[in-house]
């Protein structure tokens, strides 16, 4: 009997193998189209609300989704060492404008992001076929509480990027200040990109 069940599942668990296999394969292929991949989720939120909005009801699903996609952007925002709660011997925020550049380590990648609220657009969608999900309540105050929640946090957020003066979104090349040259009258001296003046042959 034993033998019986563990053949029965094998050709399951290949399946589950191979389904596995191929979803990460294209998955990874789809890593470097970031527009496609953010117009994809695009879509998939449009279908979801227009669901919600034409079947008029599910908002508690809508306003867990809304905190969970809450979550998701202050992680994609904050860096991946704070400053405030430890300390990194890796790159951490420069805190002066002398500190060396060291680029901004999200805490969740664009990509996990990303992933992550495609995957929740979807399991809310599916959520939305059981009417066990779709308690009675008056949205209207739900959408103020999660409103009045977004800017608490985002101000908390953004006063955390003034204190620890860091930007998470690449705009544009980084340029590096070209170095300065001073000659002196009675010798050569050159003055490096950190100030210091030098002595040269």
């Amino acid at each position: 009997m034993e033998a019986d069940g563990a053949a029965a599942s094998f050709p399951l668990a290949k399946w589950r193998s191979d389904f596995s296999r191929a979803f990460q394969h294209y998955l990874d292929k789809s890593t470097p189209h970031m527009t496609g991949r953010w117009l994809g989720t695009v879509g998939v939120a449009a279908i979801y609300f227009l669901r919600v909005y034409f079947i008029q009801g599910f908002y508690i699903i809508t306003y867990g989704l809304g905190i969970y996609l809450l979550n998701l952007l202050i992680g994609f925002l904050s860096p991946l060492v704070d400053p405030e709660i430890e300390v990194s011997d890796g790159p951490a925020l420069p805190t002066k404008g002398s500190d060396e550049f060291k680029p901004f380590v999200r805490r969740l990648p664009e990509f996990k992001f990303w992933y992550s609220i495609t995957k929740a657009f979807c399991v809310a969608f599916a959520m939305t076929f059981f009417s066990v999900f779709d308690v009675p309540v008056f949205w209207p105050i739900l959408l103020c509480y999660w409103i009045v929640l977004f800017v608490l946090t985002m101000k908390r957020q953004i006063v955390h990027m003034i204190k620890y003066k860091y930007v998470p979104f690449n705009i544009g090349k980084q340029i590096l200040e070209k170095p300065k040259l001073a000659v002196g009258l009675g010798g050569k001296k050159a003055e490096g990109l950190n100030g210091d003046i030098c002595n040269l042959p």
